[in-house]
């Protein structure tokens, strides 16, 4: 079987048409390559093309990015390799997410914490990811260290999807809108949990990768418009946004970033919710402070 390649990002990113808040986090996005160095996992849904550190720092000052948070992606499985050295070599403050099992040495728990790491992804969409059993393993690891769960997962096919989170008791984070397909419709039970977990603040969300659920092909995905609706107006508190830098595997035309980050500045005017979306929030979740900042 074949394992397809994905396209690489626009290496001509366009600035906003307006600046995002002051400080602005960008809560997701990857790093890939070089395969020779950092080979993917077998059994992966697809491969990337090489994606460094120094192209997404300056994608990240073109944006408008101060700080940032690089996730694992799922083609590494549990070789966090190339994500702890970007983590290492970042230039702006960074903060990571990982993807772990129940055979990490107690020690290294405590080494990835000291080094950023500040959440373990639960992926249930791509191959080689970790379930909600693994999930369940490593809570009370989780939630002593004060991290949190970061799920990769289309809530529209996960049944009893809140007594799953809650059983956890650790903060839940899920990705791209909880991934569910625009098709289905805000009124669809799975999206209806997820924002009754983001309305009682016992879940965050990831207004981020809208390409991956839209049924349109070019942005501004007029068609997510009414879940960020929904997220935003369940609890601005709990809202996040993110780039998904370089987009890895999606189903439609490799969008320019600054379409993204017009698209997201458009879901609201408001400067307070603005400053949620895109700085306090992440603040608080991933523990950036002023120190970051001088």
């Amino acid at each position: 079987m074949t394992i397809p390649l994905c396209e690489p990002a626009d290496p001509a990113p366009r600035a906003p048409k307006s600046p995002l808040p002051a400080n602005a986090v960008d809560t997701h996005f990857h790093v890939f390559g070089p395969e020779r160095d950092y080979p993917f996992a077998p059994g992966r849904s697809y491969s990337a093309p090489p994606a460094g550190l120094d192209d997404y720092e300056r994608l990240a000052h073109r944006i408008g990015f101060t700080r940032a948070v690089v996730v694992q992606p799922s083609v590494y499985g549990t070789d966090n390799s190339r994500t702890l050295a970007a983590l290492r070599e970042a230039r702006m403050p960074t903060r990571a997410v990982v993807v772990v099992d129940e055979t990490l040495p107690d020690r290294e728990w405590l080494d990835l914490h000291e080094l950023g790491v500040r959440g373990v992804r639960i992926n249930l969409v791509f191959k080689a990811g970790k379930g909600f059993a693994t999930a369940a393993a490593l809570a009370d690891r989780v939630r002593d260290l004060g991290w949190h769960f970061q799920f990769l997962v289309d809530v529209s096919e996960v049944a009893g999807l809140a007594a799953r989170v809650e059983a956890l008791r650790a903060p839940a984070v899920f990705d791209h809108f909880g991934h569910v397909s625009t098709r289905k419709g805000i009124a669809d039970a799975g999206f209806q949990s997820l924002l009754g977990l983001v309305r009682e603040g016992i879940a965050w969300v990831k207004l981020s990768g809208a390409y991956r659920i839209t049924g349109e092909r070019h942005a501004p995905y007029a068609d997510v418009r009414p879940f960020a609706d929904a997220l935003i107006g369940a609890n601005a508190d709990r809202v996040l946004w993110a780039t998904d830098w370089p987009h890895p595997s999606i189903p439609v035309p490799m969008p320019n970033d600054g379409d993204l980050a017009d698209m997201a500045l458009a879901w609201t005017g408001d400067p307070e919710i603005r400053r949620k979306l895109f700085v306090a929030n992440a603040e608080r979740l991933y523990g950036f402070d002023a120190v970051d900042l001088e």
